[in-house]
């Protein structure tokens, strides 16, 4: 984690100008996850969080500044019917690009968006025990690519609060799915799902 926010660090400031303004802090929040793809009714969304340092780069240009960060990052989804849950553990990197409207000295309004990486820490693989369900099983990819679209606000240059759409532009992983095929006999089909979350999330700048 540390030499993932230390790559941030350096390539966002061979990015920006000398005399463009710097600010490091700390960022947590909750997601809550919904689940699209195949099979997504078999699967119950729940609420998760995320956590760890972020930057941000202000430009000499009137309103334009990037952030990004390092967060650890926790989802859970709850197949239906059964006590089974599906947990993601990942690092997640964002990288936005913002623009701002400054209310005069104590508030600054501003949209944000850009591109989020997403690197596994946990199991990959989790295997349903119950036999009640079709679902058999989950596979998360080792990586993933995913996007933010959102707006927030900074109160006196250090409180910032936001709320953002974090969508994936790839699959996050597969289910196992065992279909019947007669009364006796069955086959395991895979179901492909994305993960998309709505997030919530305040953050400090020192």
């Amino acid at each position: 984690m540390k030499k993932i926010f230390a790559l941030i660090v350096v390539a966002a400031a061979m990015a920006v100008p000398a005399h463009a303004q710097f600010a490091f802090g700390a960022k947590a929040g909750l997601n809550l996850t919904e689940m699209t793809g195949d099979y997504k009714s078999a699967v119950k969304n729940k609420a998760g969080f995320f956590i760890g340092p972020t930057v941000k780069f202000t430009f000499p240009i009137v309103g334009l500044s990037v952030d990004g960060a390092a967060l650890y990052d926790q989802r859970t989804s709850e197949v239906k019917g059964t006590d089974e849950k599906v947990k993601s553990q990942t690092i997640q990197v964002p990288i936005n690009v913002r623009y701002g409207i400054g209310l005069g000295s104590v508030l600054n309004v501003f949209a944000f968006a850009g591109p989020q990486f997403g690197f596994n820490l946990g199991d990959k693989t989790t295997n349903i025990k119950e036999t009640t369900t079709a679902i058999k099983g989950w596979k998360l990819k080792s990586s993933n690519l995913s996007a933010n679209v959102g707006v927030g606000a900074t109160i006196l240059k250090h409180l910032q609060a936001t709320v953002n759409y974090n969508f994936a532009l790839g699959k996050t992983g597969e289910f196992a799915v065992d279909k019947a095929i007669t009364g006796t006999a069955t086959d395991i089909v895979k179901g492909k799902m994305k993960a998309n979350s709505w997030q919530v999330a305040v953050a400090y700048y020192f």
